[in-house]
């Protein structure tokens, strides 16, 4: 992941909030762009005062909102054919749309919430509920509060971790200082995991 962020670092600077918002909207309908690198990217950016914290997390979510909306109303308007027909172009392929549905048959608007912090999932949520023909403000509802709670875990945990490292930026490259952060944040979710885990007498299936 390092390696992308690093590449991806010359489109935040030229274009800020719109890369942002841009790549969300794309990913989150089945086009395979790197929208959750680019937030992370952009996040960091924040960290450094290049971009600010507030703008970027509306602009997050109104990009993967919207994203989803589309990919809701290509399932439910354009129907199974048509998905499957022009899908291979966004490598959205029968298996991978099969095992999307079927999760969404088992959970409801429950995989709604949580899709987007899983991959395929995120990318294919909108247009599975389409496809099953879901209500749209129900999946509103859903995929609003998912989006919110993804873009602000994501942006708020590099954005802290960001600025932690920032302190040291003298000290390292680019390249160093990225690394550094995505060990952090590695740490980090490995503890709050395993803290999960203890608080719910089950370790033994967490380790």
């Amino acid at each position: 992941m390092s390696d992308l962020i690093i590449t991806l670092q010359p489109i935040v600077e030229r274009w800020g909030y719109a890369a942002v918002f841009t790549s969300l909207l794309l990913e989150d309908f089945g086009v395979p762009v790197p929208g959750e690198t680019m937030l992370i990217t952009a996040t960091l950016f924040a960290a450094h005062g290049t971009l600010r914290l507030g703008p970027l997390l509306l602009t997050a979510w109104a990009g993967a909102v919207l994203g989803d909306n589309i990919g809701y109303g290509i399932g439910r308007f354009g129907g199974r054919r048509l998905v499957l027909r022009f899908g291979r172009f966004v490598f959205l392929t029968p298996k991978r749309l099969a095992h999307v549905e079927g999760f969404f048959q088992r959970h409801g608007g429950a995989i709604v919430l949580v899709a987007r912090f899983f991959e395929i999932l995120r990318q294919l949520n909108g247009i599975a509920a389409g496809l099953a023909r879901m209500p749209w403000s129900r999946f509103l509802l859903f995929n609003a509060t998912g989006a919110a709670l993804w873009v602000a875990f994501w942006t708020l945990l590099f954005f802290y971790l960001g600025e932690q490292a920032a302190r040291f930026s003298h000290l390292f490259g680019p390249a160093t200082l990225v690394v550094l952060v995505l060990t952090l944040a590695a740490l980090a979710l490995r503890t709050a995991i395993k803290r999960r885990c203890v608080s719910a007498a089950t370790s033994s299936r967490c380790e």
